[in-house]
């Protein structure tokens, strides 16, 4: 898999991000990360890939650590998902190779999952939700052969990931009057969302967030009489409470994403009587989230253990 920026792609983050450059930026402004300053280092490579469908991009890479004395024990657990505004042509699940080494360095592994994104067939709505559920719920099925625990698994979405990470937390609110109702989904314990889109309109009401507001359309689909609200299944909000512990982590600097859309999602989960912390980092953007040597991955990486009880 490869991660790619073609240049219509682009657009609307350029159309944000040079301006800025270009005329906000004070003198002793922190240089911040480029995408191809991550994505042009050597990648690591995943332990093993699994199919869940028949989708080149239905597929779920497994990294494993390397630690020949466990004795069957099984391997603290993290699902992960990739952003790129839900778009295949921007992103696939390479994009998270990084930090998923960094994890399974660190004694975790994790369940990096790929989903078909709006710009491909079979994606939107509601197939982008039906990859993403179909992906999580591999890990049950697959969970003994790669000895994960699923007792506590933490999911990690990064940027529209961390929008798709809390829906997984929060599907098995669903009606099942809804086309994305599922039986038994996979129980996730804890959700961390790096630079997170979770709420879908306030995501609409911001054409100044970097994936624009076109797409969002494309991901929830088009109201009819049968389904007149197409938020009330894809939104985050609106599967308040999720009773789950959410931790949101921002870049005080982050261009891509505005930090009201942490926030606001915040204040709306506290309110519903969640227990959500928003972590701000300061002189990081929206790369440094998922660069293994920045300050913002280090914040990430302790929650992790600690939401692991590490």
């Amino acid at each position: 898999m490869r991660f790619v920026f073609p240049i219509l792609a682009l657009l609307p983050i350029l159309a944000l991000l040079m301006p800025i450059a270009a005329m906000s930026m004070p003198a002793d402004a922190p240089k911040l990360l480029t995408w191809p300053d991550l994505t042009k280092r050597e990648q690591p490579k995943p332990d093993a890939t699994i199919a869940y469908g028949e989708d080149n991009l239905q597929k779920v890479d497994v990294w494993l650590p390397a630690d020949a004395d466990r004795k069957g024990k099984s391997f603290p657990t993290v699902l992960m998902v990739h952003g790129g505004c839900w778009t295949t042509s921007i992103a696939d699940r390479s994009l998270m190779n990084w930090i998923a080494d960094d994890l399974r360095k660190s004694g975790i592994a994790v369940w990096n999952i790929d989903y078909r994104g709006v710009d491909r067939t079979g994606g939107g709505y509601p197939g982008t939700f039906h990859d993403a559920a179909h992906a999580a719920d591999a890990l049950k099925a697959n969970a003994a052969k790669y000895h994960l625990d699923t007792r506590h698994i933490v999911a990690v979405g990064h940027s529209a990931g961390g929008h798709l990470a809390l829906w997984l937390a929060g599907r098995g609110k669903l009606p099942k009057t809804s086309p994305l109702y599922g039986t038994k989904p996979l129980k996730i314990a804890h959700v961390i969302s790096l630079g997170g889109l979770p709420d879908l309109e306030a995501t609409v009401a911001s054409p100044d967030n970097g994936c624009g507001v076109a797409v969002v359309a494309q991901l929830v689909g088009t109201p009819s009489p049968k389904r007149n609200d197409v938020y009330a299944d894809t939104s985050v909000p609106r599967l308040l409470p999720l009773h789950v512990p959410q931790d949101l982590v921002n870049g005080a600097e982050d261009r891509i994403i505005p930090l009201r859309l942490g926030t606001g999602y915040e204040a709306q989960a506290k309110k519903a009587g969640d227990r959500i912390a928003l972590h701000v980092v300061p002189a990081t953007g929206h790369v440094e989230l998922i660069a293994p040597e920045s300050a913002a991955w280090a914040e990430s990486k302790r929650l992790i253990n600690a939401a692991l009880k590490r």
